[in-house]
């Protein structure tokens, strides 16, 4: 049985009509020694423009650019396939997601002598990734809030709080963390009645929402009537202005409250405390110690805050 004979021609034929786009460069000039006529397809550049690596890397995001080339001639140097995803740049402005996968071509003494390699457009499932992204962060963001109040819940508020702990001991850096409860809550659900009082529980997340307004700052419902507010980088003094500052808050949302026994309008106790956590401290013996503090004001009249360093 005879070998057929190849035909250079019907290979290069092939290599051109896939969507895939070959491509070859010199080691040693660093020179496009081919590539392929679909290029101008997929990037509006005609393939003689393709003369240097330079050329490859001037057509590349900015973001991209450096840690590709690096990648790249760090892999080819050490004589391993590798491939790379970035962004190319269209004749048109625009960019396109690249997928190159490269074959290092070795001399016998195992250094590169040429590169081959195929690019592949890979931006429709870079959109899908995006897209999955998306959906991740949402889904992530729906299981750290509350059903309810849509202020974050008390998983949130754990992870958070035990974050900004660990910041706080290791710069030396004051934490502090109010606790507020809503004053006589059960006498508001058996006046108005429990749909009533979810929507009672909404207004005071919206009002208590607007009192958090750093970046790190966070409310969240730690359960039934109960919220709270975690105050990184806050000293005593401006925690005991933020408690004030929540008490404004509801004021201002002027939530009717009959059957409170101190006032006509919805009120709150409040626990305020601040640390800064030696290695000695927990965050279980900081959060009790705030507890114990809201409870001192509600034993102490209620619509009043509690506060100290702990």
């Amino acid at each position: 049985m005879t070998t057929p004979e190849f035909d250079p021609t019907v290979y290069r034929t092939l290599l051109e009509s896939t969507r895939a786009i070959p491509w070859k460069i010199d080691w040693t000039s660093a020179t496009f020694a081919y590539i392929g006529p679909q290029i101008e397809h997929l990037l509006g550049w005609k393939p003689d423009s393709w003369a240097t690596v330079n050329d490859w890397a001037e057509r590349m995001h900015p973001d991209d650019r450096a840690w590709v080339v690096d990648f790249c001639i760090s892999q080819s140097q050490s004589g391993a396939d590798h491939e790379a995803d970035y962004r190319a740049l269209h004749a048109n402005g625009e960019y396109v997601w690249i997928r190159d996968v490269v074959h290092v071509v070795r001399n016998e003494d195992g250094s590169p002598q040429a590169l081959i390699g195929f690019m592949f457009d890979i931006s429709e499932r870079k959109k899908t990734e995006h897209k999955l992204l998306e959906m991740q962060k949402q889904l992530e963001d729906f299981s750290f809030r509350d059903g309810l109040t849509g202020v974050a819940n008390r998983r949130k508020f754990d992870a958070v709080l035990e974050e900004e702990w660990d910041l706080a001991r290791r710069h030396t850096q004051p934490l502090s963390l109010i606790l507020i409860d809503i004053d006589f809550f059960k006498q508001y659900n058996d006046q108005h009645g429990h749909v009533q009082g979810d929507d009672c529980l909404k207004r005071v997340g919206a009002a208590l929402a607007a009192v958090a307004h750093r970046p790190r700052d966070l409310l969240a419902r730690y359960g039934g009537e109960e919220f709270v507010l975690v105050l990184p980088a806050t000293d005593e003094a401006a925690a005991r202005s933020v408690s004030e500052r929540v008490r404004q808050a509801l004021f201002k949302a002027q939530i009717p409250h009959g059957a409170s026994p101190v006032s006509q309008l919805l009120t709150v106790s409040q626990g305020v405390g601040t640390i800064i956590p030696a290695a000695s401290d927990t965050l279980t013996q900081f959060i009790e110690a705030v507890d114990r503090r809201m409870y001192l004001a509600k034993q102490g009249g209620r619509d009043r805050s509690e506060s100290g360093a702990a």
